[in-house]
């Protein structure tokens, strides 16, 4: 069963999203468009196209089509009929659907390996944590250094290895560490 606080953090482990509210339920959105709400009794709806849809169907039984004025618009299924990784790649389907094109790209160059040649972050972090921090939009020290210890842990991906070697890479610049 997955739970809510498992749904925030797939949605806000993406680039440029912010939480609002829907008819009261939590809702959330890139660039102003909305790509995941939940409904008052505690239904996922995700808008996607519709190939996605039809896998999301096939994959989840309890899960039904969303449409408006008989034109599939997405994907619904009960919070609880579904598992958070299951959850999340819907999660990411439908933001990557919303999304502008270039922001969605360079997500998906992060999911592929690739790394911005701006980028500081020291190799020593790791994979899945550079991925993590791309993913949220962090590509150099400088940016890193605006989160806290907590925030960066929170990341899934970013361990304690991971924001150790980032504050002594801050603090080998002669910049303070994340507090």
């Amino acid at each position: 069963m997955t739970t809510m606080a498992q749904l925030r953090k797939a949605a806000l482990g993406l680039p440029e999203v912010e939480e609002g509210t829907h008819f009261g339920k939590p809702a959330f959105t890139v660039r102003g468009k909305g790509f995941v709400s939940v409904t008052k009794d505690n239904h996922v709806q995700l808008p996607l196209p519709d190939d996605a849809v039809e896998k999301a169907m096939a994959d989840h039984p309890t899960g039904e089509r969303m449409e408006r004025m008989g034109r599939p618009i997405g994907f619904r299924i009960p919070l609880a009929d579904i598992n958070g990784k299951e959850l999340t790649q819907l999660v990411r389907a439908s933001w990557s659907s919303r999304a502008p094109k270039r922001l969605a790209a360079s997500l998906a160059d992060v999911d592929g390996g690739g790394v911005p040649t701006v980028s500081d972050l020291p190799p020593g972090i790791g994979k899945p944590a550079t991925r993590a921090l791309l993913t949220v939009g962090i590509t150099t020290l400088d940016e890193a250094a605006g989160w806290s210890k907590a925030e960066l842990l929170s990341l899934h991906g970013v361990g304690p290895k991971a924001v150790r070697i980032l504050g002594e890479a801050l603090e080998g610049r002669g910049e303070p560490s994340a507090g």
